[in-house]
């Protein structure tokens, strides 16, 4: 279009001009056109918006509060860009099945997340709402939004809360103790990684009597967490661990993971309400600082 009628167009391209730049996306003003035609420039490509279109960087903006939750903070939208980020370390928790409806609401607009439950660290992005073009229409808008408001959430970040962690280590014959002080180390590492604190581990013979009466320990001591590292693979819910667990008056929540490294895992509690405390029996790859299936597990238990 001639500069002389791009007043209050959108710029399509980036100009250079002797002052620097006028970039791609700037509503061009009066001021703009006086200072292309000072430059010598006849000509630029640009977009009028429709009267029911809705500016890229207001429509980014928009919808970036309305799918942003607890624990997540935007930043000034550009370019039709608008990023959220992680206020605090945690899990970022994403309601896939709103990301969805609203990612084909239109193509002028998306909004990309990262995975769901995946660790993040306070100004990490966790997603970015992108207008396409250089608008996008007020009733796709409305749509998104509406979506949004009427989702429990979208998009928040779940932040890590500190934990006092109880670790049981059996052993049996043969059972080297520099493997029981490496788990211990490798254990620490995890536990303190999510923000929490290995309070107390006992080293105990692989045996039912004895995982009942340490369980019985670490519950009535205060432990939010227990972790249970056998001397042996769990095999079934009639092991040793299991079976310890249910003796000390725990549950049995679910065997088996469909995760590997980390299939072998337990998942029980003991107590109720306010005094429930999740048990683990861990599968022998907890033992190696390599990420495995029990990572995902404590990082979620302890957000």
């Amino acid at each position: 279009m001639p500069v002389v009628e791009s007043e209050g167009a959108v710029l399509a391209h980036s100009i250079r001009i002797p002052e620097g730049s006028l970039k791609k996306g700037r509503i061009l003003s009066r001021e703009d056109v006086s200072t292309l035609r000072t430059a010598g420039i006849e000509k630029i490509v640009g977009a009028r918006l429709d009267p029911g279109d809705v500016p890229e960087d207001l429509g980014a903006t928009q919808i970036a509060k309305a799918v942003g939750g607890e624990g997540v903070s935007l930043n000034a939208a550009f370019t039709g860009r608008c990023n959220l980020y992680a206020d605090s370390p945690g899990v970022v928790v994403v309601n896939r099945g709103s990301i969805d409806q609203i990612n084909l609401l239109d193509e002028s607009l998306t909004i990309a997340t990262l995975p769901h439950c995946d660790v993040v660290t306070p100004k990490q992005m966790v997603a970015t709402v992108k207008v396409i073009p250089f608008s996008a229409p007020r009733q796709v808008i409305k749509a998104a939004k509406k979506l949004a408001d009427n989702a429990s959430y979208v998009i928040k970040v779940a932040p890590f809360t500190a934990k006092s962690v109880g670790l049981i280590l059996t052993r049996l014959p043969g059972t080297k103790q520099s493997v029981l002080a490496n788990t211990i180390k490798t254990v620490r590492a995890r536990v303190e990684a999510v923000r929490s604190v290995l309070k107390t581990s006992e080293i105990l013979d692989h045996d039912e009597t004895a995982i009942e009466a340490a369980i019985k320990r670490m519950y009535s001591g205060g432990c939010e967490l227990i972790l249970i590292s056998g001397a042996s693979a769990i095999v079934d819910r009639r092991d040793v661990v299991p079976l310890g667990l249910e003796s000390a008056g725990g549950t049995i929540d679910h065997f088996g993971m469909p995760v590997d490294p980390g299939n072998l895992l337990l998942l029980g509690h003991l107590g109720d309400g306010d005094s429930r405390v999740p048990v683990l029996g861990l599968p022998g790859c907890a033992r190696s600082p390599k990420l495995n299936g029990f990572d995902w597990v404590l990082e979620r238990l302890t957000a």
